[in-house]
This record gives C-alpha cells, sequence and structure tokens, in this order.
C-alpha cells in the first residue's frame, strides 16, 4: 500500500523519500508513507477559507445531523476496517474498541449536539447577568467557533478511535481539522478517512489528513487555531515548547504518558465480589491491545495483606492468556503495534526491574500462537511486584507501554492515595470499594491528581464500563504528567474549539445575537392565538397576554383536599402567618401552574402536539386568597427536531393584580411544522 494525503480537497501520493510500515505480526513491509510533496500553507488556507465558512453557515444541529450520517456510513463499512485491524497487532476485540469505538463517539456527540445544544449558530453559556438596574443593559456569555484549523496529531495505539474522538467535538463546533496520524498504524486510519470523503456528507475543506512528516504545518497556525497532540510527554513537550505556537498563543491540547492506578479498597478482601472484579479488570487492562492504552492500568495498590493473594490471582489469569495471531479466533492477546513499540516496552520494563522483581512473564520464554515470536512485535504480558513503593522512584516515574503492570501494598488507605498521587498527575484511577467512605476519601485526597476516577464494585456489575473506557460523555485528559488537556466531556468537548466572548447591550440586541428571547426585548402581539400557528410560522418574541383570575380560599381549599396537599401553609391561618415567607394562608404553587396553563392554553387541536415538560420553575412571590394571576407567554426559542415537529421553548411569567412576578419558567412543546 503506497498510502496517500488528503489535501485541498484531492489524493496526494508522496513524491519523495518514504518510510516503510512493518506489519505487527510478521514483521513484513505492508505499505510506505510519505509527506513530500505537499504544500501545507495551502492546506491551511484551505481549511480557513473553504471548509470553515462551510461549516460555520450550519446550525449545531444540523452539523450533528452530519455527525450521525457520518457514523452510520462507516458503520455499514466497518468490516473492511477489521481486516487492516488485525496488522496493527490488534485482536477482533481490540477492533472493536477502536473501530466501533470511534463510530459510537461519533453517535453519541450527535445526540449531544441535538439534545445539549441549539438549532442555531451561537452556543449561550450560562444565564443572563443583569447590569442595570431597569434591565435595559444586560450581559451573556457565548461561545462562537474558531475562524482557524484544529490540527489533530494522534497516536498509534488506536488509529480509528484516535481520529474521531477529535473530530467529533471539532466538527460539532464548526472548526475544520487537519489529521495526522502516527505513521505505524496510519494505513488503518487512511482507509477509514476514504471512507469519509466518499461519503461526501460533511462539505469541502471539513477535513484534510496528512500521511507522514507535518512539515512547517505548525508555523503556519495563529491565535485562531488548535493543536490537539496524543502521544509522549517528550513530543508533547517538543510540540508545547514550539517557538511560533507560544507567540501566536496557538491553542494546545495534549494527552500523553500516564501512570494509571487502580486501588483495591480496605474493604475488598480475598474472596468478596469487589476482589475479584479486580483481578479481572487488571489483567484485561494489561492485556486488551496489548496494554498499549493511555488509561492502562500501570500500578496495582492492594492492601499489604493482600498482597500475595493479589499476585497468585492475576498470575493465574495471566497464564491461560493466548498471545498470538490476532486473526485468529483463540488469540487474546496480540502484538505491539511495531517493532520499535517492542523495543520501548523491553527497555521501560528494564528500567521497571532495576527496583522491582519480576513475577510473572519472562518475555525470553513465551509461546506466541500462529505466529513467528522473533519476527513480530510480540511481548508476554509482565507482573512486577514492588516491595517499597515509598522508597521507589522509577517504578512511579517509567511508563512501559505495553502489558506491564507494578504490585505494590500499601499500610492504609491514606498510604494508597498517596502512592497514587506518585504518579504525578493520571488519566483514571479506579478503585474496587463498597464502602462509600472509602470512596468520598479518594476523591478528597485524589481527585486533584486525576483526571477520571472510576469507582467499581458488586452494584456496578456488568453495567460498568471499566477502568480503561474513555467515554465521549465524560471529560478524557488528566493534569501533570498525563498532559494537563482535556478532551471530550459532551459539550465541554465542543467548547475547546470555541471562543467564548462576554456580550453586552440592550435585550432586543441579545435576543438577535443568541437567537433566544431576553426578558425586557421586543414582543411581537398577533391577532391568533399562538398555539394555532405552526412552528415555521412562530417568531422569536411573540407573545400571549391573558386575562387575569381571581385565587379565592375556595379554590385552595378544593386543591389542597382534591390532590391530597394539606400542606399547613395553605391550610392553617396562625401557623401559616408564623412561617417567615408567607403572610398568611398563600396558594399552592402547582395551583397557580394548573391556573396558568387554564388562562394562555388553546383547547382545540392544532400545531401543539404535546406539552413535555418545565424548566428552571420559581415561585418567586406568594400569592394569598383574593389576588388574582395573569400570563405572558412569549415564544423563546425554536428547535428543529425532524421534518414533521420541532420544539418551542417559551418563556412563561405568571404576575399578580399589583404587576409584581409571582412565578415562571420555560415551558416545552413540540409544535407541527
Amino acid at each position: 500500500m503506497r498510502l496517500e494525503s488528503f489535501a485541498a480537497g484531492r489524493w496526494v501520493a508522496p513524491s519523495g523519500a518514504t518510510r516503510p510500515i512493518a506489519s505487527a505480526v510478521t514483521g513484513e513491509t505492508i505499505a510506505e508513507a510519505g509527506s513530500d510533496g505537499l504544500d501545507f500553507a495551502r492546506m491551511v488556507d484551505y481549511a480557513r477559507d473553504v471548509g470553515g465558512p462551510a461549516l460555520r453557515a450550519m446550525t449545531f444541529h444540523q452539523r450533528a445531523e452530519k455527525l450521525k450520517a457520518l457514523a452510520q456510513y462507516l458503520n455499514e463499512r466497518r468490516d473492511s476496517l477489521y481486516a487492516l485491524s488485525f496488522l496493527t497487532g490488534a485482536t477482533k476485540s481490540d477492533s472493536l474498541i477502536d473501530i466501533d469505538g470511534g463510530i459510537g463517539t461519533l453517535f453519541v456527540f450527535s445526540s449531544k449536539g441535538r439534545r445539549e445544544m441549539p438549532d442555531a449558530h451561537v452556543y449561550i453559556d450560562g444565564d443572563i447577568e443583569p447590569l442595570s438596574r431597569s434591565g435595559a443593559f444586560l450581559g451573556q456569555h457565548v461561545c462562537v467557533p474558531l475562524q482557524g484549523v484544529a490540527v489533530h496529531i494522534n497516536a498509534f495505539n488506536f488509529p480509528v478511535w484516535g481520529m474521531l474522538e477529535k473530530l467529533a467535538p471539532t466538527l460539532l463546533a464548526g472548526v475544520p481539522a487537519i489529521v495526522k496520524p502516527a505513521t505505524a498504524t496510519s494505513y488503518l486510519t487512511e482507509a477509514c478517512f476514504r471512507m469519509m470523503i466518499e461519503s461526501g456528507i460533511f462539505p469541502e475543506g471539513s477535513f484534510q489528513l496528512i500521511v507522514g512528516g507535518t512539515g512547517d504545518l505548525l508555523s503556519r497556525l495563529g491565535c485562531q487555531d488548535v493543536v490537539s497532540f496524543t502521544g509522549s510527554a517528550q513530543t508533547a513537550l517538543m510540540l508545547r515548547s514550539d517557538r511560533h505556537l507560544i507567540e501566536n498563543s496557538v491553542r494546545f491540547v495534549a494527552e500523553q504518558d500516564s501512570l494509571n492506578a487502580s486501588i483495591l479498597g480496605p474493604d475488598a478482601e480475598p474472596g468478596s465480589p469487589e476482589f475479584d472484579a479486580f483481578v479481572r479488570e487488571v489483567v484485561r487492562e494489561m492485556t486488551v491491545k496489548a496494554g498499549q492504552k493511555c488509561t492502562a492500568i500501570r500500578r496495582i495498590i492492594v492492601p499489604d495483606a493482600t498482597v500475595d493473594a493479589v499476585i497468585d490471582a492475576i498470575s493465574g489469569k495471566l497464564a491461560k492468556t493466548v498471545i498470538g495471531d490476532p486473526a485468529l479466533e483463540g488469540t487474546r492477546m496480540g502484538a505491539l503495534a511495531s517493532a520499535e513499540q517492542k523495543a520501548d516496552v523491553l527497555a521501560k520494563a528494564a528500567i521497571i526491574a532495576s527496583e522491582c522483581d519480576r513475577v510473572f512473564g519472562d518475555p525470553d520464554a513465551f509461546t506466541v500462537e500462529g505466529a513467528d515470536a522473533a519476527k513480530g512485535a510480540f511481548v508476554p504480558p509482565m507482573l512486577f511486584r514492588c516491595a517499597d513503593p515509598d522508597a521507589a522512584t522509577k517504578t512511579h516515574d517509567t511508563e512501559a507501554f505495553g502489558p506491564v503492570s507494578t504490585v505494590m501494598g500499601y499500610r492504609d488507605l491514606a498510604h494508597a492515595v498517596a502512592i497514587a498521587n506518585r504518579g504525578q498527575g493520571s488519566l483514571v484511577a479506579s478503585v474496587f470499594t463498597r464502602d462509600p467512605a472509602v470512596a468520598r476519601a479518594v476523591v478528597l485526597g485524589a481527585g486533584a491528581w486525576h483526571g477520571r476516577l472510576y469507582f467499581a464494585n458488586r452494584d456496578t456489575g456488568k453495567e460498568a464500563t471499566g477502568h480503561g473506557s474513555p467515554l465521549p460523555h465524560m471529560v478524557h485528559g488528566g493534569p501533570g504528567r498525563a498532559g494537563g488537556g482535556e478532551e471530550m466531556g459532551g459539550v465541554r468537548g465542543v467548547l475547546h474549539y470555541m471562543q467564548r466572548t462576554a456580550i453586552q447591550g440592550s435585550p432586543d440586541l441579545l435576543t438577535a445575537i443568541g437567537e433566544a428571547w431576553v426578558p425586557g426585548s421586543r414582543e411581537i402581539q398577533g391577532n391568533v392565538h399562538p398555539f394555532r400557528r405552526t412552528f415555521g410560522d412562530l417568531q422569536i418574541g411573540e407573545t400571549l397576554h391573558t386575562a387575569s383570575r381571581e385565587i379565592t380560599l375556595e379554590d385552595i381549599e378544593h386543591f389542597a383536599h382534591f390532590t391530597g396537599d394539606t400542606f399547613y401553609a395553605h391550610m392553617d391561618e396562625a401557623a401559616a402567618a408564623a412561617n417567615p415567607f408567607f403572610p398568611g394562608r398563600v396558594a399552592h404553587g402547582y395551583l397557580l401552574l394548573s391556573f396558568a396553563a387554564g388562562l394562555f392554553v388553546d383547547p382545540d387541536p392544532g400545531p401543539v402536539l404535546a406539552n413535555y415538560g418545565l424548566d428552571s420553575l420559581r415561585f418567586q412571590k406568594p400569592v394569598s386568597p383574593g389576588d388574582s394571576i395573569r400570563v405572558r407567554l412569549t415564544v423563546k426559542q425554536k428547535t428543529r427536531r425532524n421534518a414533521d415537529y420541532g420544539e418551542v421553548r417559551w418563556d412563561v411569567a405568571v404576575f399578580n393584580q399589583n404587576d409584581e412576578q409571582v412565578a415562571s419558567y420555560d415551558l416545552l412543546t413540540m409544535n407541527a411544522m
């Protein structure tokens, strides 16, 4: 395979020297890659001038729909990717994590975009800030897409997921991307990327691909651009220290080395479900992807009294692990990604061995099924024992990026937390415990050092996703040694590719900017009840003012007895008057909601298909018998759901006879198009 890059709308073959890429299983050359001939300046310009405007012209929902379409397209064609994935040393289950996991990430961000972001071009961040007494001058934080390009520099271990988990939030934000995969497994990335281009789902310039070196790409970037890197701490340091990136304030996100830990809680004794789950998880994290996961368990922290039991249990399961050709059905662990990776893992394991004892796995004597161990990048799982984790230094400072992990004992929970924190920042730490006090103590003691804390016990059971599974819903990243970056995390990940801007102005201007009605801005009065108007006909700011209704004591008592809500504030005058919040007996808040609906609802069949909820409900002032209420109902925001109906968010304000606001909430309805 002579791999090609995709630049400025066309596939480009290398024009000069290329780098050979070998199969992780056989060691034979299977591809060659090179980026000579690429015009990096043109690639950046193409992203900014072609891809960026096309993406920003769409709303968040339109981009989310395209993510869903792309996920469906790849999902129907993923079988051909599995065949290539075997060449990287990945088993079928490893490939599912990479390929299906990447496609699943597209689906999740599509759903997040449609459910949690507006069908608009501006993302509203937080509530309106009143900046004047009269309400004529307000503040609002909004987020808009950066007008540059995102450069994604990905690692070798997840050639599909690594690309898609970065692309999903980037494209949803409205920012084009240039993808640079690690060369060792770039043939799998290129195959997936070809499918993405062939789909024609995203507009031209939305994403480009570099197979090979990046040349002078970084020197072309500016303050509207982002570099997102996954790989070693050494490479991350080189990139983040680039003078051009520093001088131009280029955003830099890093996800790098991580000495992740797993703690066996003091309550999880041998024979308990927590102990058994802990052992299974450690073995899985050592062998899945041959330990080539940034989230894999590198340090196994257990009570002093259970060290031997843990070593015996883990060793027993590792002894049953079949190492071999990943394409064979019975293989449990495949090869490392390359011969270079094998050499690095063995060198790092030797460093750990200088202060720890290897208790399982001999790299000079192990069996490989269906392949030649000498030609492929195979190593056995290696388990070490650290007798004195307090005196050890290299064990807490050296990551062997493969099936290598170290068991160490702790005296008490505080000691376990201190050992975990010796990693100087990680992507994830897990704790196997059923004791809530243990979980709380670990969060308070270790939360600042870990990007994610995963708690597992018999209650989470099979539904738990596992220590080493970054989920698109949750933040992926960590402090310190882990790089200080942050990816995914739902909408949080999208905002990394946007600029948060504080806007200040009148209610009318804020309404226009955010495409959501702001109290105090212009109301649109119509001759037709808004419930009689279709989704397409309704306008932001369209308002109905209702007639008034008096609240009587009979109303309050009838509601109390009919619903069973006979709380004293509604039924006992003396007790209510003694309450500092009430002047005496008052109407139920839910009675006010019911009467408010009766005032504004149009009862006949029409475009309103369903009322499916309320948001931000507040009761602001008590209503006494004899008071009257009226309602202002305003179209606040519109969100298209499909070709047949859309969501209308109504701003509802309830006032008394003195024009004092007594209640407010957002009403959500589904309206026909």
